[in-house]
């Protein structure tokens, strides 16, 4: 049986975390910062839990979780 490649445009967004979390970095933070008001800029720093139906996709795009 061959082994599962990891999906490297996933790898590169995502995170599992011990638990089995899916993490992702908030959009729209890279660049053109200037418009946004500097409450928005402040709430779009750190990650944030991707919600449970997208995680499942996620995790096996990223080969972990078994099959």
């Amino acid at each position: 049986m061959p082994k599962i490649k990891t999906h490297k445009g996933v790898a590169k967004r995502f995170r599992v975390t011990a638990n089995g979390k899916v993490k992702h970095r908030h959009s729209g933070t890279s660049h053109l910062a200037w418009r946004m008001t500097s409450k928005r800029v402040r709430n779009l720093r750190g990650t944030d839990p991707v919600s449970s139906v997208e995680a499942k996709s996620i995790i096996k795009a990223l080969g972990k979780g078994g099959l």
